[in-house]
């Protein structure tokens, strides 16, 4: 199976599985991911993020294939601009 065809049919269900799988170094059933495992989830995981998810965070893939890495000026202002909670002491 050719793999453009495998991430064009790939399912957003699948690929959060895929994605928790990476980050968590585990299936969702519990096993460990072997080294390849990660190594190929990880693969196909950037795979679709570059062909279905318009994505633009840091150290993300976006549309294309072409890797999101903002300045440290660009995280700034993104975060700036976004208030998370203001408490008065």
């Amino acid at each position: 199976m050719q793999i453009e065809h495998l991430i064009k049919s790939m399912s957003p269900a699948v690929y959060e599985i895929l994605k928790q799988g990476v980050e968590l170094g585990k299936w969702p059933n519990g096993d460990a991911l072997t080294d390849e495992q990660r190594d190929k989830a990880s693969q196909a995981m950037m795979l679709y993020q570059a062909t279905h998810l318009s994505q633009t965070d840091h150290m993300t893939i976006g549309k294309g294939g072409v890797l999101n890495n903002l300045s440290k000026s660009q995280l700034k202002r993104q975060y700036d601009s976004e208030e998370i909670a203001r408490a008065k002491v």
